[in-house]
């Protein structure tokens, strides 16, 4: 997995992308040994070598944090934001959605084995990390990394409670974190700034975007909003008040600076010439079936969330 995505890192031959794809490597190179190192300590201990019989406390520890480095989340997530902001944007799209599957896939098989108390307190730093780190940012991918450390900080939070939400965000998150990008790929806004003519290239497109967002920040009506409000609910049902209060505090940091890329792309209007106001009238007409289906789907299934959960 780390292999493959390396060339595509390092595809743009410049040094940005270079250092990007050499902190890549050597972050998940790094985790990749931790887990090695946790199953041969396991395997020391209890005789077994299978990653999902992992009963020696040490052993799980450093499962949880390698794949929490894997992952991204706080504070193991340095290297996240750096790696996107050297990256293109489609690549950065590979690395936030692609990418987390493998480790959430072995988060989801080990979880009966892993500490309950790290995954908690993983999730509410990362949590805050993630609104945190976003609020001051200009560049869209860093804004996209940050907000991906939030969004599997939730993830992390529900994981050792009940994990058919957990793959229910995640399902939630991709579909989200997909149109978004699409839709940044499309308009080629690498800064907030760019996002301000995305209305001149499609006033559709920067209306469906601005939804997106408030979707993302977890605002009803929208999708975003079903995978919070379970997880709310279920921190409560176990007891975890003020673990739902903290989380339910620190998404609107998050909330922030989604809705002010939602008021530059909307409301705000860069220095322009009389003819870049017409520039979607003259432009040849996209097909973006996947991206019309990915954003529909991330902004109007709310009303689906019992389904999705059976």
């Amino acid at each position: 997995n780390t292999l493959a995505i390396l060339p595509i890192i390092s595809a743009s031959h410049n040094p940005r992308s270079t250092e990007a794809a050499t902190k890549y490597f050597l972050t998940q190179a790094a985790a990749s040994a931790t887990v090695l190192f946790s199953s041969m300590l396991n395997a020391w201990q209890t005789g077994t070598w299978d990653i999902t019989q992992m009963f020696y406390v040490p052993s799980s520890v450093l499962l949880s944090l390698a794949l929490a480095m894997k992952l991204g989340l706080a504070p193991l997530h340095f290297w996240l934001p750096e790696v996107l902001q050297g990256s293109t944007l489609f690549t950065a799209l590979i690395i936030v959605t692609w990418q987390k599957l493998a480790p959430m896939s072995l988060i989801y098989l080990t979880i009966n084995n892993l500490n309950p108390t790290i995954l908690l307190t993983l999730g509410l730093l990362s949590s805050i990390i993630g609104g945190w780190g976003g609020l001051n940012q200009t560049q869209t991918r860093k804004i996209m990394a940050y907000s991906s450390i939030a969004n599997l900080g939730w993830m992390a939070t529900i994981a050792s409670i009940m994990t058919n939400i957990m793959v229910m965000n995640l399902l939630i998150y991709l579909m989200m974190t997909m149109a978004l990008f699409s839709f940044l790929i499309v308009s080629k806004s690498k800064t907030i700034q760019d996002t301000t003519m995305t209305w001149a290239l499609s006033p559709t497109m920067t209306i469906m975007m601005t939804f997106l967002l408030l979707s993302l920040g977890g605002l009803p009506p929208m999708t975003g909003f079903a995978p919070k409000w379970l997880i709310l609910e279920e921190l409560t049902t176990q007891n975890l008040i003020p673990m739902a209060v903290l989380m339910a505090i620190f998404s609107l940091l998050s909330l922030f600076f989604y809705t002010r890329l939602a008021y530059t792309t909307t409301l705000t209007l860069s220095p322009n010439t009389l003819q870049t106001k017409f520039k979607w009238r003259f432009k040849q007409t996209l097909s973006t079936p996947l991206m019309t289906t990915l954003s529909t789907m991330a902004i109007f299934l709310l009303p689906l969330t019992p389904l999705m959960l059976t």
